[in-house]
C-alpha cells in the first residue's frame, strides 16, 4: 500500500503478533518507543561478553512484528505524534451476554462436597476473560484464582456454539512447579470435574502425547517442544504469570500461533515495565480484580498481623561482615547459630501450624530442620520440603498438614512460596531475607486462606542487623524495601529487637 508518515495500519498476523504498516521513520520511532534496559542487565553475561547491549525490542524493525496485546499501546504511541491508527482485525466470534448468563446459573462448583459461592471479582475476573479473550488477571495469593480459571475451562470445554470453541481444540495450563500441577488437577476434581476424563498432566516422568483436552503442565516440559506440539491449543492460561518473563515461557507463548484465548492470572507484578509491557504483549491487558486489603476487610481473606523480629548483632560480627558481598553475608547469617535457636524457639512456641522458609538447602534449611525436629518431641510433627522432594510425597504433607493443628513445615521458597495452597496455616517465619516483591506477597498468602476455624494468620520476618556507623548491611536494606511493601499494603505490622 501507499505509505503515509503519519499512518500506522496495524493487522493481525496471527495469534501472538500483529504487523505495523509504516514509513521506514516511523518504524524507527516505533523501535525506539518499545525499546527497555532490562533490569539487572550489567550483570548477565551475555552483556559482559558484549553480545547484547542490554536491551530488548519488542518491536521488530525488520519484520515489523509486534505482540498483538501491545495495541493499545500503538495506539498511545500515535496519540502523542498526531498520528493515525488503521486496525484490520481479525473477525472472532465472542460469547454473548445470555449466553454467558445462562453458563452462569448453571455453574455450580463444589468444595469438599460443599457448595461453593461464587464471589463477585471472580466472575468479573471469569468475564474479563470470556469477553476479550486476552487479559492478565491481578488477584492477590487465597483469593481463589483457581475457581476462576475453572470456570474459563468449563465454560470452553462445553461453549454455547463450537465456533467459541471447536470440540477438537484443547485448552492448556501452564504452571511453574510440579506442585501446582497436581494441585490444580486436585482443585479442579474437588469442585467437581471428572479429572480423569478430561484432565491430563504433564512433568518430568510423565508422557507428552497429548490424550485429553485439558492439558495442566509445567512450562519445563513443554519449551522445548516443536511449534506442531502447540497447534491443537484453543486456549492457553498462565496460572502464576508473573513468572511469564523468562525466554522459556516467552518461547512458550509465541508458538501459539493459533491460540485466541490467552489469559494469564498473578497475584502481584513486579515494579519493571518491561516485565508488565511483555506480559501485555503476550496475553494482553492487566486487571487488577481486587486486592488483599479489600478482601481482608470483606472477611474472605485471613486478618494478618506482622512481627517483624529485628537481631542485634555483636560488635565484632558487624564488624567481621562490613566487608561481606551479598552472598557471603547469606551464608554468614544463616550459619549463625543464635540466629538459628531465635528460629527455633519462635517456630515451637507458636500454636498452629507453621511455614518456615528458607533459601539455602544445605546451608540452612536442613540444619533449621534438624533443630526444630530435635527438641519439636514426637508428638509434633516436622516436615522438611526442598527441590528434591518427590511431588507425591508434597502433596502428602500439604495433605497431611490441612488435618494438623500444630505442624510445623520448613521448606524451601522454590517449592513453597508461590501457589501452594495449604487452607490451614496460621503462621509464616521468613527465615531468609528476600527483596523480591512477588516472592514476599506470595509468600504471605501461602497463610491468608480461612476457614470455619482460622479467621487470622502471623508473619514472623527476621530481620538482621549488622550495621556499624554509616554502613547498612545489604540484608538490613532487604528488610527495608519490604517494608516500603507493607506500608503499601496497609499491612499492621510491629518492629521487636532482639540482642543475640
Amino acid at each position: 500500500m501507499a505509505h503515509s508518515d503519519n499512518i500506522l495500519v496495524v493487522t493481525h498476523y496471527n495469534d501472538v503478533y500483529v504487523h505495523i504498516d509504516c514509513e521506514r521513520g516511523t518504524a524507527q520511532e516505533l523501535s525506539d518507543y518499545f525499546t527497555f534496559r532490562v533490569p539487572g542487565f550489567q550483570y548477565m553475561p551475555a552483556f559482559r561478553n558484549k553480545m547484547w547491549d542490554g536491551n530488548i525490542r519488542l518491536f521488530n524493525i525488520s519484520t515489523q512484528l509486534i505482540y498483538a496485546g501491545l495495541v493499545e499501546y500503538i495506539k498511545q504511541f500515535a496519540q502523542e505524534r498526531k498520528y493515525t491508527v488503521v486496525e484490520r482485525e481479525k473477525e472472532i466470534d465472542v460469547a454473548n451476554n445470555p449466553e454467558i448468563a445462562d453458563f452462569l446459573k448453571r455453574f455450580d462448583p463444589k468444595s469438599q462436597g460443599k457448595l461453593l459461592t461464587v464471589r463477585d471479582y471472580q466472575q468479573d475476573g471469569f468475564l474479563r476473560a470470556i469477553k476479550g479473550r486476552r487479559c492478565v488477571l491481578v488477584s492477590p495469593t487465597a483469593s481463589g484464582k483457581s475457581l476462576i480459571i475453572y470456570m474459563i475451562v468449563c465454560f470452553l470445554l462445553h461453549p454455547p456454539r463450537p465456533t467459541l470453541c471447536p470440540k477438537e481444540k484443547k485448552i492448556l495450563i501452564v504452571v511453574p512447579t510440579t506442585n501446582l500441577v497436581e494441585q490444580m488437577y486436585g482443585d479442579f476434581k474437588d469442585y467437581g470435574m471428572p479429572v480423569e476424563k478430561y484432565c491430563q498432566r504433564i512433568y518430568e516422568g510423565q508422557s507428552r502425547i497429548l490424550s485429553k483436552r485439558v492439558v495442566i503442565s509445567t512450562w519445563q516440559s513443554i519449551y522445548k517442544q516443536t511449534r506442531k506440539f502447540f497447534d491443537p491449543f484453543y486456549c492457553v492460561i498462565g496460572d502464576e504469570a508473573h513468572g511469564f518473563k523468562s525466554r522459556s515461557l516467552t518461547a512458550i507463548m509465541t508458538k501459539l500461533e493459533s491460540c485466541p484465548y490467552r489469559i494469564g492470572t498473578t497475584g502481584t507484578l513486579d515494579d519493571s515495565s518491561i516485565h508488565q509491557l511483555v506480559l501485555e504483549g503476550l496475553f494482553g491487558p492487566v486487571h487488577k480484580i481486587t486486592s488483599t486489603k479489600e478482601l481482608m476487610e470483606k472477611e474472605a481473606l485471613a486478618t494478618l498481623t506482622i512481627t517483624c523480629l529485628e537481631l542485634k548483632y555483636q560488635k565484632e560480627d558487624c564488624k567481621a561482615a562490613r566487608e561481606l558481598k551479598y552472598h557471603e553475608e547469606l551464608e554468614f547469617i544463616v550459619g549463625h547459630l543464635k540466629r538459628n535457636q531465635v528460629i527455633q524457639n519462635l517456630c515451637l512456641k507458636l500454636e498452629g501450624n507453621t511455614l518456615v522458609l528458607f533459601k539455602l538447602v544445605d546451608k540452612h534449611g536442613k540444619n533449621l530442620y534438624k533443630l526444630i525436629s530435635e527438641k519439636a518431641g514426637k508428638n509434633r510433627k516436622v516436615f522438611f520440603i526442598y527441590g528434591k522432594t518427590a511431588v507425591e510425597d508434597r502433596e502428602s504433607i500439604r495433605s497431611i498438614t490441612e488435618k494438623q493443628k500444630n505442624a510445623i513445615i520448613v521448606a524451601s521458597y522454590g517449592t513453597f512460596s508461590t501457589g501452594v495452597n495449604i487452607r490451614n496455616l496460621h503462621n509464616i517465619v521468613f527465615a531468609s531475607p528476600s527483596k523480591s516483591r512477588i516472592r514476599t506477597l506470595q509468600s504471605i498468602g501461602r497463610g491468608l486462606r480461612i476457614t470455619e476455624e482460622k479467621t487470622f494468620a502471623q508473619l514472623y520476618d527476621i530481620v538482621d542487623n549488622l550495621e556499624i556507623g554509616r554502613h547498612k548491611n545489604y540484608t538490613l536494606n532487604h528488610f527495608l524495601e519490604r517494608l516500603k511493601l507493607y506500608n503499601e499494603e496497609q499491612f499492621d505490622y510491629t518492629i521487636h529487637n532482639i540482642d543475640l
